[in-house]
Order: structure tokens, then C-alpha cells, then sequence
């Protein structure tokens, strides 16, 4: 392990701390104080690194240094620029860029197909069922929030559904929409109830967060939509992100926002974070059939458009409508995401 020779560490740089570490070729980063080891720091921001015995023996979570400074804790010797490093052995002394294949980006983590066996499913409101699935190679699964899977049922097409919980999460929840007169649906909801195991193929979707942001999230959710939010909230709430965090969700109906209790308490017991329902049949509210009203409040919120990231889930004419509006008032485009852009981009 080639490491610097050894040397009376210079005093701290001028560089504000804690310390901004990016990992490549990922270009996702977090922050670490002078205290702490850079895989303890990565883990609280969500980031996923592989690691083992966390005391720099088993080796896998070694990355290179690109550029800054940063001290092996096993023998205080500073690490050279060029030379390799175990993240969980190692503290930051300045700005960090490390590289660390290891550590996928959206869109890099190639999608596989698992045995999944159902653990419970039950109906949470008149047209939509929670699905919990246990995956016997879970350890092997690598996703982030907000990304989605797909069901593969024997003579059908791939069925599509966002994961509603966190990559932290032992089991993966699916919120599945399944009208009487929806054959498709309720074909997927049969085999759920029926078939001892069923076959995923995942991850899908490049919208979504491979660690926490640095700056406010406003979520906005449409329908079922609201499973995609339901994941990244969970993902924020378990890394104790402290930005503000805004969740909007648009129904038609009140009997249609199946998990609002959920939302209300996120908001009583999560400091920083506001829900705001937009319900087609509240008094005085006139639903008129297509998402006006819920772009209406997004655009009413205040929020600095400068400064914030925004997530959105729905149809594509919900989702356009959005950004176009969004766009107009200010936010820059690298700052929106949905993975509509992705399944359903503009002709």
C-alpha cells in the first residue's frame, strides 16, 4: 500500500471544514469533519461503498487519491496525492477528490433479474395494495432511492413499479394501482397473492439520489407517484439530511391519497420537512381534470429556485407542465428530475 514517507503532518489547510470529499467516476460527494474516517462520513450521506471489516485489512474500500490531502489513522502519516487509500482508516485534511469504481452512479448499476418471494401484500386503499417482497440475495441488490424495478410474469410484458422504501431497507415495498377494470393490474396482483416467488429485474431509472443532496429538496408526487417520494423520504430520513424538504402531492379525490396519515406525521416528527396535499375534492378546491392546480402550488411555495432540487413523479403531461413552469421561473435544468424525461421524452 503505497503511502507517503513518514512525516509530521501539517497543520490544517484554510479549507472550510467539514470537508466536501467527490468520489469518481460516480461524481457524487458528502462531507467529512477532520474526526471522522471518509467511510463513516459516506455512509451517513447514503452513500453505499462496499466494505467488510471496517479496520483497512479486507481492502475493498480502497480508492485512490486524485486530489487533497487526508491522513491514515493507523499510523498518522498523510497520504500522497496518486496513492491508495482504505476509506474506513482514513480522515480528510482538505477538499478530497477519490477515485473508487466500486461506487455506481445512476444509470452505471447494470440491471439483473431476482427471485423475490412476497412477504405480504394488503389493500391500503379502494384501488391500491402495499406489496413487502424478501429477496434471499439481498446483500448482491445495489440501488438507489428512488429508482424503480420491474415484474417479470411468464407470456406478459415487463410491469413497471417504483420501490416506496429505501436501499437501506431489508425488504423493498411497492405501492401497486389495480382498478377492477385494470386486467393488466390485476393480473400482477394475482400472481402477488398466488405464486410462491416471483421474478424482478432492477435497478431501472436515473432519477434519483445516489447520496443525500446539499441543498433543499422539493418532491412532487401525482397519484401513485407518491411511492418514488415515499422511497427518497425514507433514504433522506435514515441519513438525518437536514436541508429542507418539501413533499407535494396531487389526487383527484381525498380516498385516492392512500397514505396521507403517513405524510402528516413524517411532517410532525421530521424538523425541516412540509407536506402539502392538493386534493381535488377539498372545499373550495376545483379539480379539473388535469394538474394546473398542482403545478399552481408547487409554483406558490416560495421556494428559491436558485438553490433547490427538484423530484417529480406522474404523467408526462403533469411532469412537462411542471418543468416547463419551473424552467420559466427560474430553476436551472440540471436541478429537475423525473424519469419521465427518460421513458417519455419529447419528440
Amino acid at each position: 500500500m503505497p503511502i507517503a514517507p513518514a512525516a509530521a503532518i501539517p497543520a490544517l489547510s484554510d479549507t472550510v471544514v467539514p470537508y466536501r470529499v467527490t468520489l469518481s467516476p460516480a461524481d457524487v460527494s458528502f462531507t467529512s469533519g477532520p474526526d471522522e474516517d471518509l467511510l463513516s462520513a459516506a455512509a451517513a450521506a447514503g452513500i453505499a461503498v462496499p466494505a467488510a471489516c471496517r479496520n483497512g485489512v479486507c481492502e475493498i474500500c480502497e480508492a485512490r487519491l486524485v486530489v487533497g490531502r487526508a491522513v491514515n489513522t493507523r499510523n498518522q502519516q498523510e497520504v500522497a496525492p496518486g496513492a491508495r487509500l482504505m476509506m474506513c482508516r482514513s480522515q480528510a485534511r482538505a477538499t478530497l477528490e477519490l477515485e473508487i469504481p466500486a461506487v455506481m452512479s445512476p444509470g452505471q448499476n447494470p440491471a439483473k433479474i431476482f427471485e423475490a418471494r412476497v412477504v405480504a401484500i394488503e389493500a391500503i386503499s379502494h384501488d391500491v395494495h402495499r406489496v413487502e417482497l424478501s429477496l434471499p440475495r439481498r446483500r448482491e441488490l445495489k440501488f438507489h432511492a428512488g429508482q424503480y424495478l420491474a415484474i417479470l410474469l411468464p407470456e406478459s410484458e415487463p410491469s413497471y413499479f417504483s420501490i416506496a422504501s429505501s436501499p437501506l431497507a431489508e425488504n423493498i415495498e411497492l405501492h401497486v394501482q389495480a382498478s377492477p377494470e385494470w386486467e393488466s393490474a390485476q393480473r400482477i396482483i394475482d400472481a402477488l397473492r398466488t405464486e410462491s416467488s416471483i421474478k424482478l429485474e432492477l435497478p431501472h431509472g436515473k432519477a434519483c439520489l445516489a447520496a443525500a443532496p446539499d441543498r433543499p429538496v422539493l418532491m412532487v408526487a401525482a397519484g401513485t407517484g407518491f411511492a418514488q417520494m415515499k422511497g427518497m423520504v425514507d433514504y433522506l430520513r435514515e441519513t438525518r439530511f437536514d436541508q429542507p424538504t418539501t413533499l407535494f402531492w396531487g389526487v383527484r379525490r381525498q380516498a385516492d391519497m392512500y397514505l396521507r396519515s403517513l405524510a402528516e406525521q413524517w411532517q410532525q416528527q421530521w424538523l425541516g420537512f412540509r407536506f402539502v396535499p392538493v386534493v381535488g375534492d377539498d372545499e373550495d378546491n376545483d379539480w379539473a381534470g388535469h394538474h394546473e392546480q398542482l403545478v399552481q402550488a408547487v409554483l406558490n411555495s416560495g421556494a428559491d429556485w436558485q438553490n433547490v432540487e427538484v423530484h417529480a413523479s406522474g404523467s408526462p403531461a403533469m411532469v412537462y407542465t411542471l418543468m416547463d413552469e419551473l424552467l420559466a421561473a427560474g430553476l436551472p435544468q440540471p436541478a429537475f428530475f423525473s424519469d419521465v424525461l427518460e421513458y417519455a421524452p419529447r419528440g
